[in-house]
């Protein structure tokens, strides 16, 4: 695995929990942290802002002992100096995610924030929906993805957030990594209801790849059953 090693497993399904009450994420917990194959939960503003994060994730703990991780959406475009005091925040958790679209000194800070809080981070670079990049008449350079990437692992780094939803461009970033010396470890959001494929997405990435899944997990009728069958589609 990566150095992190957040999640115990090679592949996983991890629930994006992305719903707006405490009631809604203890059903969903509840009905998915016994299936084989989930890996971990993702939390967001959805939660974390209306109930703090401290209470959120005692919620989680009183049904798993699955790692937590946090998506600000998006943390690490604020100025350099504001990394430790999000660390800090983030103590609660098990891991944080960070798109660290305002350059690369704040990057660098955000990223050996997290290292001297001994705080697990997973760095995203691209996103997974059109209108990002410059090429799809977006706001951010064309290469801008593999720069975040690049100063990542030069840092250490080997967890990164990949579009699932562009398996070309997960194998492109992977091959690059690779190239780097680094074994990545990819987490992807963007399937299923964006239109990404599991089988795709995990042919690209590699041995290592965790698949961010929300609305096809908690707008499911039966959470455990679709949990069950996206975790059957892992090959």
């Amino acid at each position: 695995m990566g150095a992190t090693a957040i999640i115990s497993r090679d592949r996983s399904i991890i629930p994006a929990c992305d719903v707006e009450t405490l009631d809604e994420l203890k059903r969903l917990v509840k009905a998915t942290c016994a299936v084989e194959g989930v890996g971990g939960y993702k939390i967001g503003f959805d939660l974390v802002i209306p109930y703090g994060m401290k209470k959120v994730v005692e919620e989680i703990r009183g049904l798993t002992d699955l790692p937590i991780i946090y998506d600000h959406q998006k943390a690490g475009t604020d100025i350099p100096d504001m990394g430790k005091k999000f660390m800090r925040a983030c103590s609660k958790v098990d891991a944080v995610i960070i798109f660290p679209q305002a350059g690369p000194v704040t990057e660098e800070a955000w990223i050996q924030a997290a290292q001297k809080a001994n705080m697990p981070i997973i760095v995203g670079g691209e996103m997974t929906h059109a209108g990002f990049l410059e090429s799809e008449k977006g706001f951010l350079k064309n290469d801008m993805p593999e720069r975040v990437y690049q100063i990542a692992a030069k840092l250490g780094v080997a967890d990164f957030v990949v579009p699932g939803n562009k398996p070309d461009k997960i194998l492109k970033y992977r091959k690059m990594l690779e190239k780097m010396g680094v074994k990545p470890v990819f987490y992807s959001p963007g399937l299923v209801a964006q239109g990404g494929t599991l089988a795709e997405a995990t042919e690209a990435a590699g041995k290592f790849w965790h698949a961010i899944v929300g609305r096809a997990i908690y707008e499911a009728k039966d959470m455990e059953k679709a949990a069950k069958e996206l975790v059957r589609e892992l090959p």
